[in-house]
């Protein structure tokens, strides 16, 4: 019985600081091909996020992200065909422009736009 009761106080005091941690991040896959950018979601919630790049095509592909209306531009740099990376920021509510800086990806088609509501 006592082992039982110091098992779910132990339960109880983790779950109590996983939660003061904060929300876990959203994780948003983002697929580089030849020439197009697929997001695994358009809509995210504000927070914590790991955006995931993966290289599904034969070049090398990076990605920029921009709030618009911001000078900030987060990225990932350049990725190898077969490859990914990851990039861990706060995603503010607003309207974001991700695109392929590599050469005239973006002007042949690798840009999207993720939207980031309010929580």
């Amino acid at each position: 019985m006592r082992l039982a009761v110091a098992a779910a106080a132990l339960f109880l005091a983790s779950n109590s600081q996983l939660q003061a941690a904060g929300p876990a991040p959203i994780r948003l896959q983002v697929a580089a091909r030849e020439y197009s950018l697929t997001l695994s979601a358009l809509r995210v919630k504000a927070g914590p996020a790991v955006v995931e790049l993966v290289n599904y095509g034969q070049d090398a592909h990076d990605l920029r992200l921009q709030r618009r209306g911001s000078r900030h531009i987060a990225g990932i740099g350049p990725v190898g065909a077969g490859k990914f990376a990851d990039l861990s920021l706060r995603l503010a509510p607003g309207r974001y422009s991700l695109w392929c800086s590599l050469g005239n990806h973006a002007a042949l088609g690798m840009r999207a736009t993720l939207i980031v509501t309010a929580r």
